[in-house]
């Protein structure tokens, strides 16, 4: 392991373009569930499948269904950022990491300093009225039960990208840019099977490739360097 760090080291110290791909094993250690892991939503029981409750289709047809789970599963109001999202921020503000790419809704790499942070998925902490387009904070969406509303009286939407919609064009071309002009990819959190996210690693063209999560993926053996470890942990042994 010793020897696999002083690597990482070597490449993260040496690189002009660091690029950073992470997933929600980033969030676990910030008490936050990974939706696939033992403990974490999918093995959970609920009237409907969290895949199916979580989808474009079911935010429409069974609203307040919707924002029953959503506000007990996938709100986090009280976490805070830990030892990988502070060391991320810190390479960023050092000038040794240019962006974050995340699949994560949380804005924890925000909370934690990060400054140029592409949310593929959106993040809970932003909603919008789907009437008139006014912003709101996740703290309206807590309080408002059964519905949040807007004060034009139309209903609230998260900003999240929900089952059977399209990720933000926007946000997408800035996260191929980001990794495709990148030297050095660190992978972490992540088990790179949720696409179109996962699929974003094909544009890179930079000369490495670690890979930090604490199972086994498909990925491993296109990678240069694999930790099956907390990510926190690895992170937290690199310098600046």
């Amino acid at each position: 392991m010793d020897e696999k760090i002083k690597k990482f080291q070597e490449w993260t110290d040496s690189s002009r373009n660091t690029v950073f791909f992470g997933g929600a094993g980033v969030s676990t250690e910030s008490g936050i569930p990974d939706f696939r892991s033992v403990d974490g939503l999918y093995s959970r029981k609920y009237d409907y499948p969290p895949e199916e409750i979580i989808s474009h289709e079911f935010f429409y047809a069974k609203t307040e269904e919707f924002y029953r789970f959503y506000r007990d599963r996938m709100l986090a109001p009280d976490a805070k950022p830990n030892a990988a999202h502070l060391k991320l921020a810190e390479l960023e503000a050092a000038g040794k990491l240019s962006a974050v790419i995340t699949q994560n809704i949380d804005g924890l790499h925000q909370a934690a300093g990060s400054r140029n942070v592409y949310e593929l998925h959106g993040a809970v902490s932003r909603n919008f009225c789907l009437k008139c387009g006014k912003r709101y904070g996740m703290e309206h969406i807590l309080e408002s039960i059964p519905l949040p509303y807007c004060q034009c009286g139309g209903l609230l939407k998260p900003d999240v990208v929900l089952y059977n919609e399209g990720l933000d064009d926007n946000v997408v071309n800035g996260a191929v840019k980001a990794i495709s002009s990148a030297e050095l990819l660190i992978v972490g959190g992540t088990s790179l099977v949720v696409y179109p996210a996962a699929g974003l690693l094909r544009y890179f063209k930079g000369s490495h490739i670690v890979l930090i999560n604490k199972a086994s993926t498909a990925f491993d053996k296109n990678c240069d360097l694999v930790f099956n470890d907390s990510i926190g942990e690895i992170l937290g042994q690199i310098r600046v």
